[in-house]
């Protein structure tokens, strides 16, 4: 197990992290976009421990029956209430899916936002999370819950760049196990990588999705 975050292998849980993940989003001034007609949504990178005690991430499988989206992997999030703060949404569609308390004194930074095919305009924020136990999935949102080590995102295959002939831009995917997660919550990921993990301040909102994602 190794306390390096930027190293391939299982990374320890611990203050030593946290410190390095906050440390790197605070060098950071959050490329931010107007909404353009889009909708507004928030978004919650949750960095917690796993069983085993090892750093994770959580994500989400979208539920079969939801009319948008249906079935994709997700981070815990949603659209933005009127008058609500972008973070503050955060926080409570981690709580209303997930069951997962956050508060302001969890919160790490933020990063980029990043526009999707769909129409959204999403917010990302990361928290930390020590208390991420028992938690409940909302099956009205949520078919299941998972906890992804960073090693995980730290994969040397991964992002793989796909291009399609329906846009001029690469579309990102994560390998994750032996599954491969796609934008938008594969640019978030990603920038969580470079930025949160790896001091990397570049860009990600160019990255575009699969198709299927358009709509």
């Amino acid at each position: 197990m190794t306390t390096d975050p930027a190293a391939t292998g299982p990374v320890a849980f611990d203050d030593a992290l946290r410190s390095h993940i906050a440390a790197n989003l605070a060098s950071h001034t959050p490329r931010t976009e107007p909404l353009g007609g889009r909708r507004a949504a928030s978004v919650a990178v949750v960095v917690t421990a796993d069983d085993n005690g090892l750093a994770s991430v959580l994500l989400t499988r979208r539920s079969s029956r939801l009319r948008g989206h249906r079935g994709q992997w997700a981070l815990p999030g949603g659209r933005i209430d009127p008058g609500e703060r972008p973070v503050d949404a955060a926080m409570r569609e981690s709580h209303e899916e997930i069951g997962l308390a956050l508060g302001l004194d969890d919160l790490l930074g933020r990063l980029d936002d990043y526009p999707t095919r769909s129409g959204y305009l999403i917010s990302t924020f990361v928290f930390w999370a020590v208390d991420a136990v028992n938690l409940r999935p909302n099956p009205d949102e949520v078919d299941s819950l998972h906890e992804i080590p960073l090693e995980q995102l730290m994969r040397p295959d991964s992002p793989r760049l796909v291009e399609i002939p329906e846009s001029d831009r690469p579309v990102i995917q994560l390998p994750i196990f032996d599954l491969l997660i796609h934008a938008p919550t594969a640019a978030p990921l990603y920038q969580f990588r470079l930025l949160g993990l790896e001091g990397d301040p570049s860009p990600v909102s160019h990255y575009d999705q699969p198709v299927f994602a358009w709509r």
